[in-house]
């Protein structure tokens, strides 16, 4: 495949991007820690490492127990018809790895002649339920569904046998996803290929596997998704659902089509069909009636299409034709899609940034809009590559990857908007958009004005050579919001601020996004001081140094008894043996979950000496009903006023004045509290953004500039 010269373009951009960002890390961070950050973008990609399949041993039948409550949430019926070794195979996996979720277990007996009526009822916790004839598998499903008693039914074929995780997966994409009526697993060959991700099923009923022989982890098919059908291997829904729907048609009897059917039936009821790859099924395909469509049971697969084609023709006729080769530009044909170009992906956990980016996601999703988010390093990195693809969005990554350039090349044509996070990011993108995307809005996404940030840290040091390097940025940034259509900044005051630095860009405000978390522990129950913060920003590293250097000591000589938590990944050595010398001090780092220092510390601090943007240590905090005592810096642009919802000092001796006066005044924390929560709600929740989001991602732009 030729380069063309976007592409070239690219490639040259990053690397003088890269050079010039060494150089300033160098002055900022070190040698160390630039090195590291180096390597990061230069290195080899490790191949992906997914868990390997669990495959319970073949051994001889002894008693065993499955998981059972007596007040279930899920009942799994799974209809049996000899084959008894894949039936113990399948309750074996359910035995060795127990949902976390109250479930039963039911086994229905449509007749079965092996050694499946002496094992089963020695299985304890089994529901072993025996029909008094055969009837065919619709049948054994309909009375199996009959006598449970969750409030969400599963389906599963007795030649399966369910990962670790599988059943809590479907059950929490019903809490995620409020209309969800179906969903279902990704199923798998025995030797780990894809069988299915989801089905999707033509014009004339015949049906496609999607993702049939590949892996299951390519991009696409490992991202929550509608689908046509879902295999009735492995189907969950709510028991009314069911009962509204009267179950599965007995007009398919035997079998085949029923399941794609039922999909069918939901989606008229208004409700989704998914399939949910974090669900991992596998499945032994053709065991009960093998795959040969011309003989025996199977053929009524042939028979039962022409009666589905007939009852759902109306429908179909939307449907794509056949010998369409199904992907993910046909597939979200009827969705806006989306692209966001990014370093990595978010990890909310870690900092307010990816907070405020997966918040930003979760609430394009929510609008019917299909995401897409490629990182330009091309990792994939584990829990929070896969918590985006458990909302729904697919995410590129290597090898499926090769390089942002090839991939703009094939998929560009499919978006209506892209959004480019950061201004070294666009600079690299911004050539290929032109090429390979014209038709999509350009949305640049600041985070926070760099050149501002670099400015004031410059100035705080005293440094020539860093302010130089700020009016470099300077010059890079406006060049990036003079070339993109829209530019997103996070706070009022880098709106005012860009008024004067470029004044004819259109500017769109969407600050940090936080859930209002409620007030947590009362005063009289709560202790200590808490910062959170990661350290590979350098105004948290040179924040840590002021307080723990020059103004905790203040603190301690009038409140000795008070600990100072400082919480946040990549903690530089430095900060380490300076925390060392102060007693109270405690280095946490990375804390996987932040919340009881929220809900259960007095106070928060936010010594910032120098940044830009909107602080989301300080929402997060206020979010919680956690009062706050920060920099004049740290509050800029928040709508916060000094006495009223926060406090504000700037020197070590006022600073610490602050935090022992809050400490110790329990009705001047209840109004910070109170008045912290209300900030959050008004400026920094989904609910405040909606309208702006709307604006900049779905609708013609109508933007303050």
């Amino acid at each position: 495949m030729s380069t063309s010269l976007a592409d070239a373009r690219y490639f040259l951009n990053r690397m003088i991007g890269l050079f010039r960002r060494s150089l300033a890390s160098l002055r900022t961070r070190g040698w160390q820690a630039t090195w590291q950050r180096i390597r990061v973008h230069t290195r080899a990609l490790p191949p992906l490492q997914r868990e390997p399949l669990y495959l319970p041993a073949a051994t001889p039948f002894a008693p065993f127990a499955v998981p059972y409550s007596v007040e279930p949430r899920v009942s799994i019926v799974i209809p049996v018809y000899n084959h008894v070794p894949h039936t113990l195979a399948c309750l074996r996996a359910l035995a060795a790895h127990p949902p976390q979720v109250a479930c039963e277990i039911l086994v229905v007996d449509d007749g079965s002649s092996d050694e499946t009526v002496q094992w089963m009822p020695r299985i304890e916790g089994l529901r072993y339920e025996v029909r008094a004839h055969n009837g065919g598998f619709i049948e054994a499903c309909n009375d199996g569904v009959a006598r449970s008693r969750g409030d969400f039914v599963v389906l599963l074929n007795n030649d399966t046998v369910p990962q670790p995780g599988w059943l809590d997966a479907l059950l929490e994409t019903f809490q995620r996803v409020p209309d969800a009526g179906l969903v279902g697993s990704q199923l798998l060959y025995p030797d780990g290929r894809l069988q299915e991700s989801g089905g999707v099923v033509f014009s004339d009923g015949s049906a496609w596997s999607y993702g049939r022989f590949e892996s299951p982890e390519d991009p696409r098919y490992s991202a929550l998704r509608d689908v046509d059908y879902c295999s009735g291997a492995a189907v969950m829904l709510p028991r009314a659902l069911w009962d509204a729907l009267d179950g599965l048609d007995t007009r398919y009897r035997p079998a085949y089509y029923e399941d794609t059917d039922l999909a069918f039936a939901v989606r008229a009821a208004g409700k989704r069909v998914l399939v949910q790859p974090a669900s991992r099924v596998v499945h032994d395909e053709g065991t009960s009636n093998g795959t040969d469509t011309s003989t025996g049971i199977k053929a009524y697969q042939v028979r039962n299409r022409s009666v589905f084609a007939a009852k759902w023709a109306p429908v179909l006729a939307g449907h794509l034709a056949p010998g369409s080769v199904p992907g993910p530009a046909l597939l979200h044909r009827n969705q806006r899609q989306v692209l966001i170009l990014d370093e990595r992906v978010p990890q909310p956990d870690r900092d307010s940034g990816s907070l405020r980016q997966y918040n930003l996601i979760r609430m394009l999703l929510a609008e019917g809009l299909h995401v897409v988010f490629v990182p330009t390093l091309r990792e994939h990195v584990g829990a929070a590559t896969e918590a985006l693809q458990e909302l729904g969005v697919e995410v590129w990554y290597a090898p499926f990857l090769e390089g942002v350039g090839a991939w703009l090349r094939e998929h560009g044509p499919r978006f209506a908007v892209v959004m480019m996070v950061r201004h070294h990011v666009a600079s690299e993108c911004l050539p290929l958009l032109h090429r390979y995307a014209p038709q999509a809005r350009r949305v640049f996404d600041t985070v926070d004005l760099h050149y501002l940030r670099e400015r004031r840290g410059a100035e705080l040091a005293g440094d020539a050579a860093l302010l130089r390097n700020a009016e470099r940025t300077r010059t890079r940034e406006l060049a990036v919001m003079a070339d993109s259509d829209v530019t997103v900044l996070v706070s009022d005051a880098e709106r005012v601020q860009l008024q004067v630095d470029a004044p004819d860009v259109q500017v769109a405000l969407i600050s940090n996004l936080h859930e209002v978390a409620g007030g947590g522990a009362r005063w009289e129950q709560r202790r200590d001081l808490v910062f959170v913060g990661g350290f590979r920003h350098p105004p948290n590293v040179d924040a840590m140094h002021w307080f723990i250097g020059e103004v905790f000591a203040h603190i301690r000589a009038q409140l000795p008894d008070v600990q100072f938590h400082c919480i946040g990944a990549d903690v530089p050595p430095a900060l380490h043996a300076l925390a060392a010398t102060q007693p109270g001090v405690q280095i946490h780092g990375f804390v996987p979950v932040v919340t009881p220092y929220m809900d259960e510390v007095r106070i928060a601090v936010a010594p910032l000496r120098f940044g830009a943007g909107v602080k989301g240590k300080v929402n997060l905090s206020m979010a919680h009903g956690q009062p706050v005592v920060a920099t004049t810096c740290a509050v800029e642009g928040m709508h916060l006023r000094d006495g009223e919802d926060v406090l504000v000092a700037d020197d070590a001796e006022a600073f610490a004045a602050a935090v022992v006066r809050l400490y110790r005044d329990e009705a001047l924390w209840q109004q910070l509290s109170c008045a912290g929560l209300r900030n959050v709600a008004d400026h920094f929740s989904l609910e405040a953004a909606r309208e702006t989001v709307r604006q900049v991602f779905t609708q013609a732009p109508r933007f303050q500039g």
